[in-house]
């Protein structure tokens, strides 16, 4: 009897992977337009399954196809990246919750590894690996809960918030606080504590939100000092 193989991923598959870690990596900025013929001669693919997976994009949120104009990269502003941190308060908090009593030495020991990944990306600055760490930091504390609709929902949240939250940890000086929180997090799951984990992610959560609404209001009062100084130079 022959042994099964994998079946290969479908080219569309393909496609979305590659523009999803991309735009997750920050290597396109936000509004950038994609192009399905370039697209298409970097992947090595014809433009159909460039075209599923720039629609696939858009339902994950981090694409827009806008007519006359074609796929761009999404672009949130603060209200709506503060909403999606909110919602992830809300979500995160209570699989948690669920996931700690059914947690296994299994479950800790693979936080543990991803928490050991994140610490090292941290240290030599990976940025394009950060947010993906952190994503499945997370995902790994609350797969016990056994609950994949929500665990889905909260991937995307991850998705649609990645870019922002890692420019955040980058151009704060977040990383080493992070790390330390990431840590804490991954104690309380060890105690079984599943009341204080919870408290502490939201406010983990909600300290992310709080360093990005400062850096935005940072470059806020950078751009309008640069506009003030251009107005005296006219």
């Amino acid at each position: 009897m022959q042994p099964a193989t994998e079946t290969p991923p479908s080219l569309t598959v393909v496609a979305t992977e590659a523009i999803r870690q991309r735009i997750l990596a920050g290597e396109w900025a936000d509004g950038r337009q994609l192009r399905q013929e370039a697209l298409s001669r970097e992947l090595g693919m014809s433009r159909v399954p460039i075209r599923e997976a720039l629609r696939q994009l858009e339902a994950e949120g981090l694409v827009n196809i806008i007519e006359n104009k074609g796929a761009v990269v999404a672009q949130l502003s603060l209200p709506e990246i503060v909403e999606l941190l909110r919602v992830r308060v809300l979500l995160e908090c209570d699989v948690l919750l669920e996931a700690i009593p059914r947690q296994t030495s299994a479950d800790i020991m693979e936080a543990e590894r991803l928490l050991a990944r994140f610490e090292l990306a941290l240290r030599d600055k990976d940025i394009s690996t950060w947010g993906i760490l952190n994503a499945q930091f997370h995902l790994a504390l609350y797969r016990a809960a056994n609950r994949s609709q929500t665990m889905a929902i909260i991937e995307q949240l991850h998705n649609r918030t990645d870019r922002y939250t890692r420019m955040q940890i980058l151009l704060t000086g977040f990383n080493e606080r992070a790390h330390d929180e990431h840590t804490q997090l991954l104690a309380y799951c060890r105690q079984k504590d599943a009341i204080s984990a919870a408290a502490f992610l939201r406010q983990h959560i909600l300290n992310a939100e709080e360093a990005l609404e400062a850096w935005y209001r940072t470059q806020a009062l950078t751009q309008q000092g640069k506009q003030r100084s251009r107005k005296k130079a006219d």
